[in-house]
């Protein structure tokens, strides 16, 4: 199954902020939730967050995070930040 990845305006604004080597790094970490946004693996470090309704998913690219959620085929990421700030 393909996923259809999508971005909130909050995650665009936020990936605009950043510098253009990460925010590529990112968009190119995103591009592997297209193929599953679930498993975990080589480039794709992927972990549900727990105790949210619906169910979020935290992708790791280097220092940064981005929080999506997945409904059907869509993969909607919510937000990109950087390390250390909590999950909402």
């Amino acid at each position: 199954m393909t996923y259809r990845v999508t971005l909130s305006e909050t995650a665009v604004r936020q990936l605009r902020k950043l510098p253009a080597e990460s925010r590529r790094r990112i968009v190119k970490g995103m591009r592997l939730l297209e193929e599953d946004p679930f498993r975990p693996r080589p480039k794709a470090d992927i972990l549900p967050i727990r105790d949210t309704e619906p169910r979020k998913y935290r992708l790791r690219v280097g220092e940064y995070r981005a929080v999506y959620t997945v409904a059907g085929s869509e993969v909607k990421v919510i937000e990109v930040f950087a390390r250390g700030r909590e999950y909402r």
